[in-house]
């Protein structure tokens, strides 16, 4: 099958964003006057969007605060989108490796993942990007499928690339083939069911060429 588009996933896969991430949830559990929580224990929540970020942070015994504390936590995030979060090392480079027709597909709010990549000089690198409060959210397969068609690749040709379970589940509903990195925040042994594994940016470069050749 010919690779005609490449979807990337965003957190964990194209940038680190965990530790900015973390701070916007401690600063909104300050505001709340809740504890705040050890940023190792965020980073677990981080990957299915920002509302279920926001209620496994408040726990069980404040989860009916998630109307208050959403649009705090948004403001919060709003705020340090890009004081710590970085591209992953190479990923720079992966991005001029063909094929042009790439998109980013997250479930982090759509706004929010275009200022992280304009503002991290990625932005013109991507013909597409869908938040997850722009389609429903990964592992339906919706968002990855209109990511599909604004590439003009049918989902047989395509490749969603990304670090978790739910980028897995995701590209199976949608018939997309996948490829799992490690360096993210997934486990390595909940992403062994992946077509193509791979431990860094060059090897996804490679795979690309590899799938085009």
């Amino acid at each position: 099958m010919p690779l005609d588009g490449v979807i990337y996933d965003l957190d964990g896969t194209l940038v680190d964003s965990r530790d900015d991430l973390a701070d916007s949830v401690n600063a909104m559990l300050t505001r709340l006057s809740l504890p705040e929580r050890e940023p190792r224990v965020i980073h677990g929540f981080i990957g299915e969007g920002a509302e279920r970020l926001v209620r496994r942070s408040l726990g069980p015994a404040h989860e009916t605060r998630y109307p208050e504390a959403a649009p705090i936590w948004r403001e919060e995030y709003a705020k340090r989108l890009l004081a710590k979060t970085r591209l992953y090392g190479g990923v720079a480079a992966l991005l001029r490796v063909p094929p042009e027709a790439r998109g980013v597909l997250t479930n982090k709010p759509g706004a929010f993942a275009r200022e992280i990549l304009r503002g991290l000089g990625v932005e013109t690198a991507f013909r597409a990007v869908v938040g997850g409060d722009e389609a429903a959210r990964k592992p339906a397969p919706d968002g990855l499928l209109r990511v599909c068609a604004a590439l003009g690749a049918r989902p047989q040709d395509a490749l969603l690339v990304g670090d978790s379970a739910v980028d897995l589940v995701t590209a199976k509903a949608a018939g997309v083939r996948v490829c799992a990195v490690t360096w993210g925040l997934g486990e390595r042994a909940a992403l062994a069911t992946a077509d193509y594994l791979c431990d860094t940016p060059s090897e996804v470069g490679e795979l690309l060429a590899r799938l085009r050749s």
